[in-house]
């Protein structure tokens, strides 16, 4: 039997990396998907594979720092799938980067609307939506940094970070009553197009540096990522909220 079949999910940041590899997989395990980036042409592809995969998807494109995109995401799903069951929000950004003293209020701001402000909107219309169907899974997607492992230069990116296991954490106790888990997934290095690997210049030492990180001397493909995505999704992950899960190749637990 397939893992999502007859659930509605919605995953933001889905037009590449870690958000596309999932709605696909959520579609291949039966779900049907609302999908959402800024970029049109991008989700409009995304959808296409998922429907020639014999999956169900629709597209809206928008900012999740928009309070009234967070609103019709829902709104779609409600619309056209009949509720929501499964939220991954995944959209974020690593923002400006650079020592504390020439990170402007700017700056700071805008990584803070885009990683944390966008899920505190998704999930005030999420969270209602999943109440009315008697239950559902939200999931934040966090990261390592600023939780486990300090890095310089990114105090923003993981100060937006943290603030989701707290938000994670605040949403599991308030709502789990009414059937509604809440967890964060932190990944490790993903090779993905946002990744700094993959940055303009960067060269094999790049790489082997962020390989090096990790307890697997590897980074993470976008799929790898996507099953614990699906795990948390799922049913498999019945009693699990409230959790910061690690998906994050030994990045943490790593001296070597």
């Amino acid at each position: 039997m397939l893992a999502l079949a007859n659930k509605v999910a919605l995953v933001t940041g889905a037009s590449s990396g870690i958000g596309r590899a999932t709605a696909k997989l959520f579609g291949e395990e039966g779900a049907k998907v609302v999908v959402a980036a800024r970029r049109q042409a991008e989700l409009d592809a995304l959808v296409a594979e998922i429907e020639e995969a014999d999956g169900t998807a629709i597209a809206l494109a928008g900012d999740v720092r928009d309070e009234a995109y967070a609103r019709a995401l829902v709104e779609l799903a409600v619309e056209k799938f009949g509720g929501l069951d499964i939220a991954f929000n995944n959209a974020g950004s690593v923002g400006k980067m650079g020592p504390i003293s020439e990170l402007s209020l700017e700056g700071w701001q805008e990584t803070l609307d885009t990683n944390l402000t966008s899920a505190f909107l998704g999930a005030k219309y999420q969270v209602p939506a999943m109440v009315e169907r008697g239950g559902g899974s939200l999931i934040f997607t966090s990261t390592f940094v600023g939780h486990t492992v300090g890095m310089p230069g990114m105090t923003s990116y993981a100060a937006s970070k943290a603030g989701l296991i707290g938000l994670t954490q605040v949403l599991a106790a308030e709502y789990g009553a009414k059937g509604v888990r809440v967890n964060a997934l932190l990944p490790g290095g993903t090779d993905t197009p946002a990744s700094i690997t993959n940055a303009p210049g960067a060269g094999p030492e790049v790489l082997a540096f962020v390989e090096g990180l990790h307890a697997l001397k590897r980074m993470a493909q976008p799929e790898e990522i996507a099953r614990s995505a699906l795990y948390l999704a799922s049913d498999a992950s019945s009693f699990t909220t409230g959790a910061a899960l690690f998906a994050d190749g030994g990045v943490s637990i790593n001296r070597t």
